[in-house]
């Protein structure tokens, strides 16, 4: 033992944190890069599987920054070099009402990044032609022409990617917004819920937006939700008080992502786990 240490020295670990009990399964990582190795490597079992089992990969990617590490990586490591883009469909799921030549716009980020580097066919990459005034009515026919190849029970999506609002929104549907308030009055009428919405009004965060709503989303194979950082911990902690109250959706739309035949998989960095405090430290006994 070298010299001034004794074995009552003691070392500060970081806390493990305890993942939140969340609908669905959960996957926590130290960090957002870990997280994103995590999340990229089930999508890309996820789209072999799929292309094994169908012929195709049905991928539906949000906009905001949180994820566009993810699409980045995605381009740039070699270990997915091997992700089947000559057979993965693209879709937007949801997109602010602006041009493509926009800063905001989700589908330019989303086409810069893959889009335009991963070799993806581009008449497999959908856009929202948000701009249109029947841009939802436009985008869901799209949506049911393209799947409509596949097998009756395996025409959807297979991967839908979701980011979280500190607000708890999900997707473009915002707290008491008319695109999740309207289509939850009519989600439980097979045919009769629309599958993309226009959201507009004052409950929405400017500019009006074309949004995947909760129906299309839940019909989906796999949703993974990617949450980071400490400004997501309360609403963490909301989420597992409120769970199991359908009254609680039209406060806090992701509680109504709940997949009907498919996987619902929570992706959370430490910073986000609300179990954690950073001024806390463990001491081995």
């Amino acid at each position: 033992m070298a010299e001034g240490n004794t074995t009552s020295e003691i070392f500060e670990l970081d806390p493990e944190p305890t993942p939140p009990k969340l609908p669905g399964s959960v996957v926590v990582r130290p960090d957002a890069d870990a997280l994103i190795d995590a999340l990229a490597a089930d999508m890309l079992i996820h789209a072999h599987n799929c292309v094994r089992a169908f012929g195709d990969f049905h991928l539906a990617l949000s906009g905001g920054s949180t994820p566009i590490p993810l699409y980045q990586r995605l381009m740039i490591d070699p270990i997915y070099r091997e992700f089947p883009w000559a057979r993965t469909h693209l879709w937007i799921v949801d997109e602010r009402r602006v041009g493509f030549d926009d800063e905001r716009s989700n589908y330019k980020m989303i086409n810069e990044i893959i889009g335009d580097h991963s070799g993806i066919p581009s008449n497999q990459v959908h856009p929202m032609f948000a701009m249109a005034d029947d841009a939802d009515v436009q985008y869901a026919q799209t949506l049911r022409d393209v799947l409509g190849w596949r097998e009756r029970g395996h025409d959807r999506l297979d991967y839908v990617l979701l980011g979280m609002g500190s607000d708890g929104h999900t997707a473009s549907l915002f707290p008491k917004s008319p695109a999740l308030v309207e289509t939850l009055k009519v989600a439980h009428r097979p045919g009769e819920a629309p599958l993309v919405r226009i959201n507009t009004g004052p409950a929405v965060t400017p500019p009006d937006r074309v949004t995947m709503t909760l129906p299309l989303i839940n019909a989906s194979r796999f949703v993974g939700v990617l949450v980071t950082g400490k400004g997501k911990r309360n609403m963490l902690s909301a989420i597992e008080r409120r769970q199991g109250d359908p009254a609680a959706i039209e406060e806090l739309p992701i509680l109504g992502v709940r997949p009907i035949g498919g996987e619902l998989r929570w992706y959370l960095d430490h910073d986000a786990c609300p179990a954690i405090d950073p001024g806390e430290k463990v001491r081995p006994s």
